[in-house]
């Protein structure tokens, strides 16, 4: 079995360690545990890794936020992976810091990556990781805030939650989506 894991985000210096970027984050994370790395390949970083009996292609979209449907489609088109194996590790403004929410399908709830990503696979019934950065921020700066970096006091609070979002992406490939919602989600 072969799986499409996917951390949108936005390339370069000025948009790393973003709120926008905790996809990235977590994909890093997970790279960094197992011992491997990112090579640049077609519409973005890619790694090939084995989590147990399951094949992980690990994709950062090099197409920039807005257009991350295009790296997804044809990555799975490449590895010739279904929709049902795909996984989207996505940051979300309704969540409080931290809190990750795993689901089956939906809407985009104005997220243009997710928006881009329905686009692009004709359909909102794909696996999503959202993971909760807050939404401290006033009237008409929603930009400044996704794409600001975690304060001080947030930062201590990340590594334990990226490395819960790992666990649950790990859980997703070895187990299923339900299994990995039912023990992650409101943890």
């Amino acid at each position: 079995m072969k799986y499409l894991i996917v951390g949108l985000g936005n390339i370069g210096a000025e948009y790393q360690n973003t709120r926008h970027n905790i996809g990235f984050m977590i994909l890093d994370a997970f790279a960094k545990a197992s011992n491997i790395s990112f090579q640049t390949e077609r519409y973005g970083d890619v790694a090939h890794t084995r989590l147990k009996n399951k094949q992980l292609v690990l994709l950062k979209p090099s197409t920039y936020m807005n257009l991350s449907g295009n790296a997804v489609k044809y990555w799975m088109d490449k590895e010739n992976i279904p929709l049902e194996n795909v996984l989207i590790l996505v940051d979300d403004l309704a969540l409080p810091v931290g809190a990750i929410r795993l689901k089956g399908k939906g809407s985009d709830a104005g997220h243009n990556g997710l928006k881009s990503v329905a686009e692009c696979v004709g359909s909102q019934s794909y696996a999503r990781l959202r993971f909760g950065i807050g939404c401290d921020f006033p009237k008409g700066f929603q930009v400044e805030y996704v794409l600001g970096r975690f304060p001080a006091e947030e930062r201590e609070l990340l590594d334990e939650r990226i490395g819960l979002a790992v666990e649950a992406m790990k859980a997703f490939c070895l187990s299923g989506l339900a299994f990995a919602m039912n023990n992650y989600n409101n943890k």
